[in-house]
């Protein structure tokens, strides 16, 4: 009995790994062979025991979630469609040697998977909770071979390096100058990087002699715990009264998340103007602007108007909720906010008719709404031309701290502790020319 029981099982396992193969494929997750091999051959369940594997081998579902004291996740098994992104962005070949920063154990198995057995993957974490569990997962799972070290990721691991990726599962708000020293001549850095108020997961070649440390791009929307250590950066979060902004289910909890250097006076100012804005006795109708801009996903459009707006942060909801009167809404994956001293404007969609696909709106508030949400929705227009017109985007450029930089309006620059981001969409107009 209990050998039919391991058969069904094992059998059940490979017919729904099967399935999540083609699903990634459907989301655009799964682009080669090669990756698609990978992900039929790594058990994922034996990483998230205990989980349904209905549950485990679902595309776009995270399991095994760990969280601090607080209630912060801190850990988790991601989902097999951002980790699918990650290595096809990575372009991993056999005899590769690879540095995975943030440990869980599956993705460092699906590495192993890629570069063979001539192949290195040493997998490192700060938590040793979580190298502990790696660990006994990727034995059960019969990896073995993969090297797992408890440690800041933030110095990287010099002693098994260089490396020929370096692949990181924690949202980074910085390039520490140990990953770059750690990669090999003609390496590459996938990682999930923090841009003003978003992070998207890039893809950053080495390179030696041209004066940027790093470039590249392929920027996609993902989602992250936060790097621990020395490379830690919290947001600043604001939260909305309750009746803020009632929809027609009821009050919702929305929020405006800040760059982590904005200061605790920035935040308190901005959460002012958009809490008199909606309750201030001198409040003003809202206005909605419709863009005519049609979309099916947001990863270019809200990087494209969180880094050519002066973006305040991007405000976000507990749940979907839609604003009183009006077809529009804020949603839980949030939009980039534009606020001025009058008032406040965000992105907003409606569905259209008998298409996969949404319209893009602006909703404003306050007594500069008609003034803000033309400002906003000129923008969105601007990224619609761009698109139509065959312009992809943006390209990324990482250089060292306080490199001097000739001003140029179409580059949004991105100062960190160790590092300057210059983003920029190649033939994009000029924000400043209208």
């Amino acid at each position: 009995m209990e050998r039919f029981y391991v058969t069904t099982l094992h059998d059940e396992a490979r017919s729904l790994r099967e399935a999540m193969v083609e699903q990634l494929r459907s989301l655009d997750g799964i682009r080669s062979e090669a990756v698609a091999v990978a992900f039929r051959a790594v058990p994922r369940h034996v990483f998230a025991p205990g989980a349904p594997l209905v549950q485990v081998y679902e595309a776009t579902t995270t399991v095994w979630p760990k969280h601090d004291g607080t209630g912060r996740m801190v850990s988790t098994v991601s989902a097999a469609h951002i980790q699918a992104v990650q290595l096809e962005q990575a372009e991993v070949r056999p005899g590769m040697r690879v540095l995975e920063i943030g440990s869980g154990g599956y993705n460092a198995a699906l590495l192993a998977s890629l570069v063979g057995v001539e192949g290195e993957v040493t997998s490192v974490d700060i938590d040793p909770e979580i190298v502990d569990r790696a660990r006994a997962c990727l034995d059960a799972a019969g990896f073995d071979r993969v090297r797992t070290v408890v440690a800041d990721g933030d110095n990287g691991v010099p002693e098994h390096g260089p490396y020929d990726r370096i692949v990181v599962t924690a949202r980074s708000w910085d390039i520490p100058p140990g990953w770059v020293a750690q990669l090999a001549p003609g390496g590459r850095i996938v990682v999930p990087l923090r841009l003003g108020t978003m992070t998207r997961s890039v893809a950053l070649d080495r390179t030696d002699g041209v004066g940027a440390l790093l470039a590249g791009g392929d920027a996609r929307l993902c989602s992250f715990v936060p790097m621990q250590g020395a490379g830690a950066h919290e947001d600043q979060i604001g939260l909305l009264p309750d009746t803020a902004l009632a929809g027609e289910a009821g009050p919702g909890r929305v929020q405006l998340r800040a760059d982590a250097h904005s200061t605790d006076d920035d935040l308190a100012r901005l959460m002012s103007v958009i809490g008199a804005a909606i309750t201030g006795p001198t409040r003003h109708r809202p206005v909605t602007v419709w863009t005519g801009v049609k979309f099916d996903h947001v990863d270019d459009l809200d990087l494209w108007l969180g880094l050519r707006l002066p973006a305040a942060g991007i405000l976000t909801a507990d749940r979907e909720i839609t604003a009183t009167g009006h077809p529009t809404s804020i949603t839980r994956a949030g939009a980039p906010a534009l606020v001025s001293d009058g008032g406040f404007a965000y992105r907003t969609k409606r569905t259209i008719p008998d298409a996969a696909r949404f319209e893009t709106g602006v909703l404003a508030w306050g007594r500069d709404a008609a003034d803000l949400a033309a400002r906003y929705a000129h923008t969105v227009t601007e990224w619609g031309q761009y698109r139509a017109g065959g312009g992809r985007g943006p390209g990324l450029q990482v250089l060292p701290a306080r490199t001097p930089i000739e001003p140029d309006p179409r580059h949004r620059v991105l100062d960190k502790n160790h590092t300057r981001i210059v983003v920029s969409w190649p033939t994009a107009p000029d924000p400043m020319s209208s």
